[in-house]
């Protein structure tokens, strides 16, 4: 496999192949999740699902061994710059994360690999420092299922994110480590 890219002699495409692996298998998974924004309710405190996120660029993917999950973290183009630059501590003003998230399963012809079983939410951060101060400069909403129906009850449900957030704030309350690329 590596004679396919020549022209990266001083990466091993196998050290990258379960990452490239993971995100193909989300990234199928993704097209089949589609959602027309514009038919969706906002979440409580406002925000709206960003328009077009499903078509924005892999940032990280990660696998959640507590509750069997698999994610897959996507960024608008602000955020993907400043992941690839290395600009995230703290990401830029503007900057979107959206987290994919989908319940795990073994692949009946292949059992040794997990991937994508039903969808279970689509988080977003979106990085305001301004009109989000008081939740670390982070605005966060929830869509639940593929129906992406708006998670938390009133606008306070965002305390509960920012809280789970918390130990991350040296990290500008973020868990994702953008995936390396060649």
């Amino acid at each position: 496999m590596n004679q396919l890219i020549p022209s990266l002699p001083r990466f091993s495409v196998a050290r990258f192949t379960p990452l490239l692996t993971h995100a193909a298998l989300i990234s199928a998974a993704l097209m089949s999740t589609t959602v027309n924004a514009a038919t969706q309710a906002d979440a409580p405190n406002g925000i709206s699902i960003p328009k077009n996120y499903q078509q924005w660029q892999l940032i990280g993917s990660s696998h959640r061994t507590d509750n069997n999950s698999l994610r897959v973290i996507l960024g608008n183009d602000k955020a993907v710059t400043a992941a690839r630059n290395g600009n995230t501590n703290p990401w830029p003003e503007g900057a979107i994360l959206a987290k994919l998230v989908w319940k795990e399963r073994l692949d009946s012809n292949w059992t040794t690999a997990i991937v994508p079983d039903t969808f279970v939410h689509a988080e977003f951060m979106i990085k305001d420092s301004t009109q989000y101060a008081a939740t670390g400069g982070w605005g966060f909403a929830r869509w639940k299922g593929l129906d992406q129906q708006p998670y938390g009850k009133d606008a306070n449900f965002v305390q509960e994110c920012f809280g789970c957030h918390t130990p991350v704030k040296g990290n500008d309350y973020v868990f994702t480590h953008p995936a390396k690329l060649p």
